[in-house]
């Protein structure tokens, strides 16, 4: 016990002694840059300021909002175009304060709101690494597409005091208990901070607040939203089309290979995969996966999961249906995901008892159908399948078909699609306009 308490106060006057009075680093701590780098890796930095084609970090990504287009920052160490002047100081109010460097407030794209329950050991090291460890990329930023005066920015500091939560000054405290509570506090750490899953996962209020930030909030939280024409799925314990029926060694596999034997990633949950969470510890994948099988349904009443039917694909194989949806399904694929809808484990996903064909919300579904998916390359599974797009020979009523017989079939149980619902995607995802029949 002695020993440990030598150790990591040692370790914490080295930390320290890397910055100057002023937050700065005094010169570059190998093992700081590397640790920032990871914690990088975990907040998955590099996909949103990096332009697709260009330089890591230095951004020129447009990221799509309601407001316009807003592009992402050169987060490089140049002096001149990047933050390669930023004190310690200036980097941690940007990170999670949300204010830039000269003091007007941030888009909250970026998402400092999450990025507030970094600790001040972790921002000094993510400081490290953007300062020593990334190559600096001369490259003006780029101005929002939004129009004035939607473009002022006094609003975002009005949205900041409103909906932005306290900056915590060390490790959070937490009331989570359980046999694992250290890896229920860390999950808790990545998912609710660096990891800023409730980014895209929890549904916006009106003013596009986050409607809960933390469990604490109400059941919002991670219930599921739709960023970007696809539904990032329900995180919660429900068993219809949360993680309720996967196991942690599912949450961590998927996260780890970007697929398993109930989904594959897709959209961008599978640049998410490729960019961030393949790259994660196996302890800390483990302890994400704890707090996501900590976190209660949604629906506590419906608590009994899905029950495979098989008279679905006894009638596909022998010809009985012949309905528009069988047909379509049968012509474009059955190849893959097969008549039974249980598709090839770990390589063309299942349709039957699917969380994300179960959804309520049917856009990521429509989305796949009309534009094809591919999943992410990872090390543990470095071949990207991918689905081709039906846009360009699908009408809408035929898209609307096969999507409903998939969510009716097998087992089960969403709403049917119309054709206007498929229309609304198409145009939404800049999808290819439906053939003429």
């Amino acid at each position: 016990m002695l020993k440990q308490t030598i150790v990591a106060a040692f370790s914490a006057l080295v930390a320290s002694a890397a910055f100057a009075a002023d937050g700065t680093p005094a010169a570059p701590d190998a093992q700081m840059i590397k640790q920032g780098e990871y914690l990088s890796r975990a907040g998955d930095c590099i996909a949103c300021h990096t332009a697709r084609g260009g330089k890591p970090f230095a951004g020129g990504l447009g990221i799509e909002s309601p407001l316009g287009t807003i592009y992402s920052t050169n987060i490089t160490p140049d002096k001149d175009t990047g933050i390669g002047n930023y004190t310690y100081e200036d980097f941690d109010l940007a990170v999670r304060h949300g204010k830039a460097k000269d003091g007007h407030s941030l888009y909250p794209a970026m998402p400092y709101t999450a990025y507030a329950k970094v600790t001040p050991d972790d921002v000094k090291a993510l400081y490290a690494y953007f300062m020593h460890g990334v190559e600096p990329v001369k490259q003006e930023n780029k101005d929002t597409d939004i129009s004035w005066p939607m473009s002022m920015r006094w609003p975002l500091t009005v949205w900041r005091w409103m909906f932005a939560p306290d900056v915590v000054s060390g490790p959070a405290s937490s009331d989570l208990k359980g046999a694992d509570r250290e890896a229920l506090l860390r999950g808790q750490y990545l998912v609710e901070g660096l990891g800023h899953c409730s980014t895209c996962h929890t549904p916006r209020g009106v003013a596009l607040q986050e409607k809960a930030l933390s469990d604490k909030d109400g059941s919002a939280f991670l219930s599921g939203g739709v960023v970007e024409g696809w539904l990032a799925k329900n995180l919660r314990g429900d068993v219809t089309d949360g993680l309720g029926s996967w196991t942690k060694e599912d949450i961590a596999v998927f996260l780890k290979s970007g697929r398993n034997g109930h989904s594959a990633a897709f959209g961008g949950m599978a640049q998410v995969v490729e960019d961030s969470t393949q790259h994660l510890t196996d302890a800390d994948l483990n302890a994400i996966a704890v707090y996501l099988k900590s976190l209660p349904p949604v629906n506590k009443d419906a608590t009994k999961p899905l029950a495979y039917d098989e008279s679905v694909a006894q009638a596909l194989r022998t010809g009985k249906d012949k309905g528009d949806g069988a047909m379509a399904f049968l012509n474009n694929c059955a190849a893959c995901h097969r008549s039974t809808g249980k598709g090839y484990t770990e390589t063309f996903p299942q349709l039957a008892l699917s969380s994300t064909v179960n959804s309520a919300d049917a856009t990521s579904l429509i989305h796949i159908v009309l534009k094809g998916a591919q999943m992410p390359g990872t090390t543990a599974a470095p071949t990207a399948y991918a689905m081709p797009g039906f846009d360009w020979r699908m009408t809408d009523k035929e898209v609307a078909d096969v999507v409903t017989f998939v969510r009716a079939s097998w087992g089960n149980k969403g709403a049917a699609v119309s054709a206007s619902d498929v229309a609304k995607v198409r145009k939404d995802v800049g999808a290819a306009a439906q053939p003429a029949r």
